[in-house]
């Protein structure tokens, strides 16, 4: 995900009642894979490819007065960060972090708003990675950087087999965040949000039992 471990904590982590034995068995790689969690009795992570302070700040710098230059109406109130540096990735938001889902369901559900931001970061982000995530985001990282960054370093970290790989994901699209899962080999369905996330999960494991 291109989420930080905090956000995997407070979303998913803190919710879940698992025995020790099956929690060991989750694997979570936060900021499209940078970084990779494993729980040994508390959750270990170590991260790696983190972006130097020259690309951030020239990353800062491009965000400034975005909407203005991408033709677009500046939103009358952003909730909380509208940049996030997340180490290995800056993530934009264009309501803000912190915006209520129902405002962020509603601004860009085409994605044209965020595919023009884009089309106009490309020019002075030369040699990074820029992706849709989410209902309001953009990812920035370096080169290659993606979804399936983390998918192959969970291969290599796990020993799993591409053929034992469900991905599933709400942006397969070209120029989605999750499209690049798309290059690997493996099986991808695309899903609208966690409840048809939820019942994907379930069909698969009414078939194993």
């Amino acid at each position: 995900s291109g989420a930080n471990y905090e956000q995997f904590k407070w979303q998913i982590l803190e919710h879940l009642s698992c025995s020790s034995d099956k929690m060991r068995d989750l694997y979570i790689l936060p900021v499209d894979g940078t970084v990779f969690c494993k729980d040994e009795d508390a959750w270990v992570c170590d991260s790696d490819t983190p972006l130097s302070i020259e690309e951030k700040e020239l990353i800062k710098k491009s965000f400034e007065n975005i909407f203005e230059r991408s033709g677009l109406e500046t939103p009358k109130k952003i909730y909380g960060e509208l940049v996030e540096d997340r180490g290995a990735q800056f993530n934009f938001s264009a309501l803000g972090q912190n915006a209520p889902v129902e405002l962020k369901e509603k601004w860009d559900p085409d994605n044209k708003k965020r595919e023009r931001i884009i089309g106009v970061l490309k020019s002075v982000l030369p040699g990074l990675s820029l992706h849709i995530g989410g209902t309001t985001s953009i990812e920035v990282t370096k080169s290659n950087i993606d979804k399936a960054y983390g998918l192959k370093k969970l291969i290599r970290r796990i020993g799993i087999a591409k053929e034992e790989i469900l991905y599933l994901g709400d942006h397969l699209l070209d120029g989605g965040n999750d499209a690049p899962a798309l290059t690997l080999g493996i099986e991808c369905r695309s899903v609208k949000g966690p409840e048809e996330t939820k019942k994907e999960i379930l069909e698969l494991l009414k078939y194993k039992s």
